[in-house]
């Protein structure tokens, strides 16, 4: 089994206007930096459309009917302050979502062992009722509720790297669970939630970072509670949301992490899925502001899903 790499054209077509932050360069400099030779491995599809029942899955039926009302037919539409929609965004939302589903299901079929899904718009400020924060629907609040409902799975946890907190992700799972919610985030800092009092039904493990922390003091925090939580979970599947805002290049936040850091988190998480998850790994794009870091975060991120599962690595050498 290999590394799946799922996105799509339309993608590039969700317009956020003349200097926003979440442009669709962002996606043309993961293109450009997967293109390169190293990356032949990945078995590449394009995202299927997702039937609006699958936005039902986290969000009520009156915020799917807003979002789709403020599609404008011309030009751009404001649905908050930073969060825009233009002609084509509603179709590139329902191919995210259309993505991230198919990348659970091509992983728990046994078809893929790992997979990066490369969508626009991101999805973890997406609230259950709200749209906020560039994000129109949560993509990975939706792999994690298609996956307890389709697969058959217990427990699924949510691993999120992003620099800003996924409150949207924490308030579709904060009374669930079967669903564990890790996030490190820079705090306080933009969306304002995320401290580490929010504990939900023991389910959420914030780990809040002041502005300045570098690769060190990250790699510690993760170590002594991101990682052990989810180990004691048991997760039988994990999910990524993958932001690299955090890169100490990114314009949006303060941390200081680097390309590095993204390869060590993502192997950490990869030891923890062949532990307890068979492998099964399924990262979605969240944030990164800076084009070439950008692109160079995720090609170290794709590049270690690329790599041998610990287990195989270790049966190899037996």
């Amino acid at each position: 089994m290999t590394t799946l790499y799922i996105s799509h054209p339309v993608f590039l077509r969700h317009d956020t206007g003349p200097g926003h932050p979440e442009g669709s360069v962002r996606l043309a400099a993961i293109e450009t930096a997967l293109a390169a030779p190293e990356f032949q491995g990945l078995r590449r599809l394009q995202a299927p459309r997702a039937e609006i029942s699958r936005l039902e899955l986290v969000h009520a039926k009156g915020h799917i009917e807003r979002v789709f009302a403020a599609i404008p037919q011309t030009g751009h539409h404001f649905v908050d302050a930073d969060t825009v929609v233009s002609p084509e965004s509603g179709e590139a939302a329902l191919h995210a979502v259309g993505a991230v589903c198919l990348a659970v299901d091509q992983v728990m079929g046994k078809q893929a062992r790992n997979a990066f899904c490369a969508v626009r718009p991101p999805g973890h400020h997406a609230e259950p009722d709200a749209a906020m924060g560039f994000c129109l629907f949560n993509n990975v609040a939706i792999a994690a509720a298609h996956a307890l409902a389709n697969h058959g799975l217990q427990r699924v946890a949510i691993m999120d790297f992003d620099v800003h907190h996924g409150n949207g992700t924490q308030a579709a799972f904060r009374r669930n669970p079967a669903v564990l919610y890790v996030s490190t985030h820079q705090y306080p800092w933009y969306p304002g939630t995320g401290s580490a009092k929010e504990t939900g039904v023991g389910n959420l493990v914030n780990i809040p970072l002041p502005a300045g922390t570098g690769s060190a003091a990250y790699r510690k925090a993760v170590t002594d509670t991101a990682l052990p939580a989810i180990d004691r979970f048991r997760p039988e599947l994990i999910l990524v949301s993958a932001g690299f805002d955090a890169h100490r290049d990114d314009p949006l936040a303060g941390l200081a992490l680097t390309e590095d850091d993204y390869a060590w988190i993502t192997a950490e998480l990869m030891k923890l899925a062949d532990r307890h998850a068979c492998g099964r790994v399924v990262s979605v794009l969240e944030g990164g502001y800076a084009l070439e870091a950008l692109g160079r975060s995720v090609a170290a991120h794709v590049r270690t899903l690329l790599l041998p599962s610990p287990g195989a690595l270790a049966a190899a050498a037996a």
